[in-house]
């Protein structure tokens, strides 16, 4: 995997939200604290990129018991996180928009950096492969300028 970004940070409004968090869940099932992505920066459809953003916060469930004293983002949020991103792109990339996409499996994630809240959290996609029964992008994560976090994920209608 690469560790340059897929789409360079400093090229775009950071600030601003094409998708808001209620227009991402009002595709994804997902709720309460299952809700991860905070909005998303950038799609280009056509070359099957996209950028999210995640504030990580002090507020968060995981933050009192994930380490006391030094909360540590947990890395199976970080896969949930990508994960989330890679079946939102796959429900605009296929046109059977009446299904669930989940896990079909995750491949050579690797955890660089620590990611303590407060943060930003941007997570970039970049597809691999869209089809009605199989979806695979490679994701990365960044904060502060820091790869934190590379995977693949690959989806599967559920």
């Amino acid at each position: 995997m690469a560790s340059l970004p897929f789409v360079d940070l400093s090229t775009l409004d950071l600030n601003r939200r094409i998708t808001t968090r209620e227009e991402i869940y009002s595709v994804l099932p997902h709720r309460y604290e299952f809700m991860q992505l905070d909005g998303i920066i950038f799609a280009d459809i056509e070359n099957w990129l996209a950028v999210a953003v995640r504030e990580v916060r002090e507020d968060e469930f995981w933050v009192r018991g994930h380490i006391p004293g030094r909360p540590l983002l947990p890395g199976v949020l970080m896969i949930e996180t990508a994960a989330q991103l890679a079946a939102y792109m796959t429900v605009l990339l296929v046109p059977d928009q009446n299904r669930f996409w989940g896990f079909g499996g995750v491949e050579n994630v690797k955890f660089r950096a620590a990611v303590t809240p407060p943060a930003r959290m941007y997570f970039i996609l970049k597809g691999v492969e869209f089809r009605p029964r199989r979806s695979i992008a490679d994701v990365q994560g960044w904060v502060d300028g820091k790869l934190a976090f590379e995977g693949r994920m690959i989806g599967m209608p559920v």
